[in-house]
């Protein structure tokens, strides 16, 4: 899923995997299924042991309750290439949809988060409707 140039130091995923935790959370509805789907991206990023997966994501839930700006969260995955960022897109509408449904503070939120990652609308658009049509 992610290539071997885009792996980032093993204290930065708990960042990435807070963005994702805080997008699972945005709709008050953090469910088991979202849980999943952040360990496996810890997983596709090269974090191969499920014990440090679980102390990954046990320090990016705490991490993203501490917090109340993306912008921290951002600030490493930005560094990486566009197909990374695209990716890390593609896992937030993912987290979204997993529900079957969308709010406009999720919408929102990746809007946001868009911006900061330097993602367009059309590029976001494109990720959401794959992943929309992929989940009917």
């Amino acid at each position: 899923m992610f290539k071997k140039k885009d792996q980032i130091p093993t204290d930065k995923y708990i960042l990435v995997a807070a963005l994702l935790v805080h997008a699972a959370r945005i709709d008050n509805n953090y469910s088991e299924t979202e849980r999943k789907m952040i360990k496996k991206t810890i997983i596709d990023m090269g974090i191969s042991k499920e014990n440090e997966v679980e102390k990954i994501l046990i320090n990016a839930e705490r991490k993203e309750k501490e917090s109340n700006q993306i912008v921290e969260f951002t600030r490493e995955i930005k560094k990486n290439s566009i197909e990374f960022r695209l990716k890390i897109i593609e896992i937030l509408w993912k987290i979204v949809y997993s529900d079957g449904t969308n709010d406009i503070y999720e919408t929102n939120l990746i809007r946001r988060v868009c911006g900061l990652l330097y993602i367009s609308d059309k590029d976001s658009g494109i990720v959401k409707l794959k992943v929309k049509s992929s989940i009917k």
